[in-house]
């Protein structure tokens, strides 16, 4: 094997590296936070007494998770100018994992909702609380903490998924790592770079992610 081995163009492109990780940081974020929201919804829906409504949420829900991620960038990229829809790589990769994600959490979030003791409810409605806060307090807090865990495991995979999103020139990580590869044409060292920054952005994510839980779900349990 005569390959000579320099990681020189991986450490001069920095700059553009770090560039790269917070382009990735700042739309799996945002699409964390909309899609455990969207996700919230569809879980209304699903477990909805109208038919229609949880029709629909089942069938969004099950679209969406048997369906291949990339498969749902680019029909978001390429798929709805044809709707007179145009979205930026940036934008429509948003879009796709933001919608993505909300299917996995609507069903996530609905195995806690269902782990709620239906008694829990009735004390509440016995105390006088207002709906909103019977369900903020009683039902939605408690089943986030129970399936917080899994959720975190959802929020690290779509980070990890965003990688895909470099397919429509979405400017994060491999975008840049992609680019680097094609002017230095050094891809082992900047594909075994890039998979130690995602070794580094999901331990990262996961520190950020538990000291989050720690900070709203560190009451005892009764």
């Amino acid at each position: 094997m005569n390959y000579k081995f320099d990681f020189s163009p991986v450490l001069a492109a920095w700059p553009t590296l770090l560039e790269g990780v917070i382009g990735t940081l700042r739309m799996s974020s945002l699409s964390m936070v909309f899609g455990l929201s969207l996700g919230i919804v569809f879980m209304l829906m699903r477990m909805s007494k109208q038919p229609v409504l949880r029709s629909i949420a089942v069938g969004y829900i099950e679209l969406i998770r048997n369906t291949p991620i990339l498969v749902q960038v680019f029909f978001v990229f390429f798929g709805m100018p044809a709707l007179g829809i145009r979205l930026s790589g940036e934008q429509a990769a948003i879009l796709a994992m933001t919608l993505n994600c909300a299917a996995y959490a609507a069903e996530i979030v609905r195995g806690g909702v269902q782990s709620i003791r239906p008694g829990q409810v009735e004390a509440g409605r016995a105390l006088g609380m207002h709906t909103a806060d019977i369900y903020r307090f009683i039902v939605f807090r408690p089943a986030i903490r129970a399936v917080f865990p899994a959720l975190c495991s959802q929020f690290i995979l779509l980070m990890l998924n965003s990688s895909l999103v470099s397919s429509v020139s979405a400017e994060e990580l491999t975008y840049f790592a992609q680019t680097l590869d094609s002017q230095t044409f050094r891809s082992f060292e900047i594909y075994f770079a890039l998979g130690v920054i995602y070794l580094g952005l999901s331990q990262f994510l996961s520190v950020v992610l538990s000291v989050i839980g720690r900070v709203y779900f560190s009451y005892p349990v009764k």
